[in-house]
């Protein structure tokens, strides 16, 4: 089944004013990467998935239209499914990617970048230079 292209235009709407938005077909659906972090999802399977950490988990599954979000037999903490009747007005579409990027900002406020890989300090004709070549004995050595 495919996701709804209504409801992920009006996400991308709400997410346009944003940085470093992604979008990635992943968990049957269309999701919102913001800041290299899942924000919701536009779900394959209908409604939306919405990712508000697992200490807001309990307390958003007593919104109305919420439910678990269960993949492979397993609740997935931190993750809520919004029914398609939960967002039907665009303020209750902002309300709940609001509480997606919410979360994207609690995780990812102190998070440095990945450090890079340092240079190594010799060059590769330096290197090749050291070490002796394959397959060949090195000269002196032949008996």
């Amino acid at each position: 089944m495919a996701y709804d292209e209504n409801t992920a235009a009006r996400v991308r709407k709400l997410l346009a004013g944003q940085r470093d938005v992604a979008e990635k077909k992943m968990m049957g659906g269309l999701c919102f990467m913001v800041n290299n972090t899942m924000c919701c999802t536009v779900s394959g399977r209908g409604g939306m998935l919405i990712r508000v950490g697992p200490d807001a988990h309990a307390r958003m599954l007593q919104e109305p239209h919420t439910s678990p979000m269960e993949m492979r037999g397993r609740i997935m903490t931190g993750f809520v499914r919004l029914a398609p009747d939960g967002y039907q007005s665009d303020a209750e579409l902002k309300k709940w990617v609001k509480r997606g990027l919410d979360f994207v900002a609690a995780n990812t406020a102190g998070r440095k970048a990945a450090p890079r890989k340092a240079v190594a300090a010799t060059t590769k004709v330096a290197a090749k230079a050291k070490a002796p070549p394959r397959g060949r004995a090195r000269k002196g050595l032949r008996r």
